[in-house]
């Protein structure tokens, strides 16, 4: 059973917090991007070019915070974060701090195809899109007035922020998608913009392997959160950790690292997964998430706030 899940950030998402026409076109990009993904699965393409396409489609939507609509720096850029993994040979690539790939995400998989390792970052991963031919786009491309305000409001407090931590209207966050093929293959991919004010190059969970994307025989994971704290988790390795050596599902090893071991530390978030047999769960331990799920013969499910 083929199935495909996606998410567009995690955080304090408060139904109060957008009008219903703001609710609908985050509803609406989230569709998109599944339906992209989904109707690949379904014509027999690779779970990897699925997770790619959906992930895609949402970095070229400015409501996110990846590609196009990434969250500026301290220093009034963009430093974007994209990793992939193909589970059944474990093959993965990301990409960190790149400033003018267009979809980072694309770059990710360079890595992956072209190269001999698995992590490149700026300036040398712009570089290697730029040889392979990869879109660029100037830092134009990348501006949302919004994400510019939400920055000047960073500078002025101080303080780095989680791109959900501001503007109640504002709290898109890293992308991804996961997702089961006919063939029985796993993936999953992840693609973010990081933190608002942001310095010193800081690098999340996102193209780490293992801590923000993972993918094997039995799972593949993207998350979305406090990177910090996945991090030091090792969260998306850990579901699979549980599912390997405890025997657990799918849904009850990613509720304990969600639930039990994020959340008792500070570690808000969530995380998407789908299983070797096309299970999908999407567990979250903030106010709400960006998600959208559906498998071989169902309807798709969009949903944003706890249910």
């Amino acid at each position: 059973m083929f199935a495909l899940a996606i998410h567009g950030g995690a955080g304090t998402i408060a139904r109060a917090s957008l009008s219903p026409a703001d609710e609908q076109l985050y509803r609406a990009a989230l569709e998109a991007a599944l339906s992209t993904g989904y109707d690949m699965l379904r014509d027999g393409a690779a779970a990897l070019d699925a997770v790619e396409a959906a992930v895609r489609s949402l970095e070229d939507c400015p409501l996110f915070n990846a590609g196009r609509g990434a969250v500026f720096t301290h220093d009034g850029h963009h430093e974007m974060d994209a990793a992939l993994m193909s589970g059944h040979n474990k093959l993965a690539g990301a990409v960190a701090g790149v400033r003018q790939v267009q979809n980072p995400i694309r770059a990710a998989r360079l890595v992956m195809e072209y190269t001999e390792h698995v992590l490149l970052a700026y300036p040398g991963a712009d570089e290697l899109a730029r040889e392979h031919g990869l879109p660029l786009q100037p830092e134009e491309y990348f501006f949302t007035q919004k994400r510019f305000d939400q920055l000047q409001d960073a500078i002025a407090s101080g303080k780095m922020q989680l791109d959900h931590a501001a503007d109640p209207n504002w709290k898109k966050g890293t992308v991804g998608a996961v997702a089961r093929d006919q063939h029985g293959h796993l993936a999953a991919a992840t693609s973010t913009g990081g933190m608002t004010n942001k310095r010193y190059s800081r690098i999340g969970d996102t193209p780490l392997i293992g801590t923000g994307t993972w993918a094997d025989a039995r799972c593949a994971i993207s998350c979305t959160g406090n990177g910090e704290y996945f991090i030091r988790a090792v969260a998306a390795y850990d579901v699979a950790c549980l599912m390997e050596y405890k025997g657990l599902s799918l849904e009850e090893a990613a509720r304990i690292v969600v639930q039990d071991k994020l959340a008792p530390v500070g570690g808000e978030g969530g995380l998407i997964a789908v299983d070797a047999a096309g299970n999908v769960t999407l567990p979250f331990n903030s106010e709400g998430m960006y998600r959208a799920s559906r498998v071989e013969g169902g309807e798709a499910a969009v949903a944003i706030y706890k249910e």
